[in-house]
Formats: structure tokens, C-alpha cells, sequence
């Protein structure tokens, strides 16, 4: 899974991501405090996008060969949304909740070949989610931030 964003609640879908079963969850910021949280939560990886390394390399190191099946774009970010088409695999799933501040131009062929599914979230449908999220900390989801074994790449 991939995580762009690590406001509260893209750092709150890593522990659920983690809970739920994920292999690998990546994160991409790039604010450095907010990474850390995502660490906390269960990151594999917390990517500062700043830095000099890729997620093509983050792929790589974590064994990855098709690339992400499940993609959660919540920072608003153009380059962000570009970079998570660029990196999902063949019929993918992509959720927005981040609110662009610009138009995206984006190279739909990506889209369209790789058959990747988009869809916009808003709001939130408050009794279904509550009860999700009820039996997810019945089974044992903690949203305490704690410390995991997670790959540092700066």
C-alpha cells in the first residue's frame, strides 16, 4: 500500500493498513515529524519525498516487482497523485481524499493501460465507518503510536 500524505489521517490508515493486513505500507511526506508518526504507526517505510531517494528505489529495496496494489492519496499534492499512478500495478486501486490546491494534468494512458481504478471520497459514511472501526479495535487494532521495525530511508 501506498500512503501519500502523513497528516492524521493518512498516519491513522497506516495503523489501519498495518491491522488489516498489509505487507509493506510506504508513506511519502515530507515533513520529517510527521514520518515519524507514521513509523510509529507501523510504516515499512516513511519516504521524505525531498530526499534524495525514489519510491522506484523504496520498490526495489522491499523486493517489489509490480508495484503498488492499493493507493491512498491523501495530501492534495499534483506531484503526489502523479507519482502513485506512476508507481501502481496492473489494475490497481487508487483513493482520493486529498483535495488538489491546482488542476492535476496527469498521463491518463497510465490509467487507462495499467486498468487502474480511481475514486474520489468525501465525507464519510458515519454509522457504517463506526461500526468498522469498532470491530477493528475489538480485534485488536491499536492506534497508540508505538515503535516498529521500519526501514529508515531519508
Amino acid at each position: 500500500m501506498l500512503i501519500t500524505g502523513a497528516g492524521p489521517i493518512g498516519i491513522m490508515a497506516t495503523a489501519v493498513a498495518k491491522h488489516a493486513g498489509a505487507r509493506f505500507v510506504v508513506v511519502t511526506d515530507v515533513n520529517d515529524f510527521r514520518l515519524d508518526l507514521a513509523r510509529q504507526m507501523g510504516a515499512t517505510v516513511a519516504l521524505n519525498v525531498n530526499h534524495a531517494r525514489t519510491l522506484k528505489e523504496v520498490e526495489s529495496q522491499l523486493g517489489m516487482k509490480e508495484g503498488f496494489d492499493v493507493g491512498l492519496e491523501m495530501s492534495g499534492s499534483p506531484t503526489a497523485l502523479r507519482e502513485m499512478i506512476e508507481h501502481m500495478c496492473h489494475g490497481g486501486k487508487i483513493a482520493m481524499l486529498g483535495i488538489p490546491s491546482e488542476s492535476v494534468p496527469f498521463d491518463w494512458t497510465k490509467v487507462v493501460f495499467n486498468m487502474l481504478t480511481i475514486k474520489g471520497i468525501y465525507g464519510r459514511e458515519m454509522y457504517e465507518t463506526w461500526y468498522k472501526m469498532t470491530v477493528m479495535l475489538e480485534t485488536g487494532l491499536n492506534i497508540k503510536a508505538r515503535h516498529h521495525a521500519s526501514i529508515p530511508l531519508y
